[in-house]
């Protein structure tokens, strides 16, 4: 458990305590179970208001609040892009300082608009919840606006993968006027680029580098975006094969005649030829000149200007709690030896007859637990996650009052920005379901991929994961927009990571060596508060800390130097995740100790997803003011 002495009250608000308890397998419904299920309905987390007073300039605020978020989003025609909004769709984002610095000016006057035109006393709670995570948005902003250049730009995924990603998966062309739009924003990439370029130069004038194997990734992805017509004669690129695509579909669909074909080709060949071309070259330039300046052992951030500080400022944010690097590597380090406790039990209930660290070796190299590394391989691993997922689907109304509309697919990524050993990730759809949420598998080399580990990764990146938690949340109706967009990576990745040891209350992982595959998706996140610390407080070395992993994992070293090199470039995000998942289990047995008999999972679950992502303290208030109202509707019967 993570304790109450630990947690920073990043709201400012009062947060009652939690009590550590056992859980409990789940209780029969009753009465005031059904009755919490009817209140929580679609917005679970929304406290009912108790007089028109408060109902009204509740209301008001949220209206107000929808018309700063479609503000917001108008400084990003990417993010409306993404939402299924084709408002500006021939534009791209202005990335530069100066559109840096106008956003946070913005945020500071929104933030005092609201502060000036509406009563905080007179809100309904959930409406306080409203009002403290917009101005929270802001903070947020502010302590990140000192370590602007900490940032690692043109590393793995970068914009350089980044914006032709975009362009292929989130740019629909559903008729003419849409292409058109693709290549204005083509001709607008070599601004963009080098917008990004100069920010990184100011970076580096700072004593700010990757290390240096982001530059050799960077450089690798650049070349496959750039490989194929019409840039060399090595196949079609990515980008212009996304475009002949889209070109034919409106043409096989009688929307444009040949010759629109055409002059459509054609304007995109050469937007590819003269403004993107151009653009990359000078950042490949660029980082094969700087390259050299970076040292040959990579470091964590102690290292840069201001190390220390911006390693702090990176921790609050991703968890969203005031804990120090110390308290969460503690916390790793006690999360590493209780699991490697419950590895033992597996081990010998399989009859393995060996050392734990003999046992790893065995399920990291036998064939047995891996897909072979052909087509056929690839597809396997593909149709088994839909198979888990299919179960899951069947068993989430025992655990779940409010269920997703939106669909999942399963999808290997492309080529293009494909990774050796990568973790698998998740993309979510649109808020109106026309582009459905991606759970995306890494597959260039199966021998990275073990097959026992398939159904844990499946319900994080799906159901009841990633897939059922955003697409709830931008689903939700009654609250402000912006609530069903915002996100904090220790909600998220919390709850992804809670639904894992969920899914073992819920009676799957049958197979042991399945089971043993969630321990070692969980173990690999305790790990990752040890050697994320390790790395950037304590100065461990890029080694140490792989040694550290493989000592305490049964990941394929592959997959562990990705991971490692992930933790270097992201400092603090690995850390979100178990401190996330920690702080909703607390929550969760607080709940069942407080209820006992009353406690119902459906109700729980809807309570934290109802109300949007949340920083972890005001989710805390969240589920103690659902408690308090079940004790009440309780008693009442």
């Amino acid at each position: 458990m993570i304790k109450k002495s630990l947690l920073a009250m990043a709201m400012m608000m009062v947060i009652a305590g939690c009590t550590e308890s056992e859980v409990p397998a789940p209780p029969a419904s009753n009465a005031a179970q059904a009755s919490t299920q009817a209140a929580a309905g679609q917005t679970a987390g929304v406290e009912e208001t108790t007089s028109a007073e408060q109902l009204t300039e509740s209301q008001r605020l949220t209206a107000w609040l929808d018309e700063q978020f479609a503000e917001e989003l108008s400084f990003s025609p990417q993010r409306l892009t993404r939402l299924g909004d084709k408002t500006d769709y021939d534009k791209l984002d202005d990335v530069s300082e100066a559109a840096m610095d106008s956003l946070i000016e913005w945020r500071r006057n929104s933030v005092a608009d609201m502060q000036a035109t509406f009563n905080y006393d007179e809100l309904s709670e959930d409406a306080k919840v409203s009002w403290d995570i917009w101005t929270y948005a802001l903070e947020r902003a502010e302590r990140s606006e000192a370590f602007r250049h900490h940032d690692y730009i043109f590393g793995r995924g970068g914009p350089h993968a980044g914006l032709p990603n975009f362009l292929i998966n989130f740019h629909r062309v559903d008729q003419p006027s849409d292409m058109d739009a693709y290549i204005a924003r083509l001709t607008q990439l070599d601004d963009v680029m080098r917008q990004y370029l100069q920010r990184s130069l100011r970076a580096v004038e700072s004593g700010i580098r990757q290390p240096r194997f982001g530059y050799d990734y960077a450089i690798a992805e650049i070349d496959r975006v750039m490989r194929g017509a019409p840039f060399t004669d090595d196949g079609v690129s990515p980008l212009m094969g996304d475009i002949e695509t889209k070109v034919t579909a409106l043409l096989e669909n009688g929307q444009i005649d040949q010759a629109s074909a055409e002059r459509m080709l054609g304007q995109a060949e050469t937007a590819l030829l003269e403004q993107v071309k151009p653009a990359y070259d000078e950042v490949l330039a660029w980082l094969n000149a700087d390259r050299i300046n970076t040292p040959e052992e990579a470091s964590g951030v102690w290292a840069l200007p201001e190390g220390e500080a911006y390693y702090n400022h990176r921790l609050s944010l991703m968890t969203t709690l005031e804990l120090t690097a110390d308290e969460i590597h503690e916390i790793g380090l006690a999360e590493v030896a209780r699991i490697r406790a419950e590895m033992e039990a597996i081990k010998d209930a399989v009859e393995f007859d060996g050392t734990l660290a003999e046992f790893f070796v065995f399920m990291r190299e036998d064939p047995q637990f891996y897909f072979p590394n052909t087509d056929e391989g690839r597809q396997g691993y593909l149709d088994l996650a839909n198979v888990y997922l299919d179960a899951m689907n069947q068993k989430l109304p025992e655990y779940f009052g409010i269920l997703p509309k939106a669909d999942l697919v399963v999808r290997r990524v492309e080529a293009f920005r494909e990774q050796d050993g990568a973790a698998q990730h998740y993309a979510s759809g649109t808020p109106d379901g026309s582009r459905p949420g991606v759970f995306y598998a890494h597959l260039s080399d199966m021998n990275a991929m073990p097959r026992y580990q398939l159904e844990v990764i499946s319900y994080h990146e799906g159901n009841p994961g990633h897939h059922m938690q955003i697409s709830i949340q931008q689903e939700l109706t009654g609250i402000p927009r912006f609530r069903t967009q915002y996100g904090f990576t220790a909600f998220s990745e919390g709850w992804g990571l809670y639904t894992e040891a969920l899914a073992k209350d819920m009676g799957f992982y049958e197979d042991p060596y399945s089971d043993f595959g969630r321990l070692a998706t969980e173990i690999w996140r305790a790990i990752r508060l040890v050697v994320d610390t390790g790395m950037h407080a304590k100065q461990w070395s890029e080694e140490q800390s792989v040694q550290y992993f493989l000592d305490n994992s049964p990941q394929p070293e592959a997959a562990v130097r990705a991971e490692i090199q992930r933790y270097l470039t992201g400092a603090g995000q690995a850390t979100a995740y178990k401190i996330g998942m920690l702080k909703i289990q607390e929550l969760r047995a607080t709940a069942m100790s407080e209820l006992g008999d009353n406690f119902d999972y459906r109700g729980f679950h809807d309570t934290v997803l109802g109300g949007g992502a949340l920083p972890m303290p005001v989710l805390e208030a969240q589920v103690m003011r659902w408690i308090e109202r079940v004790k009440q509707e309780s008693a009442a019967q």
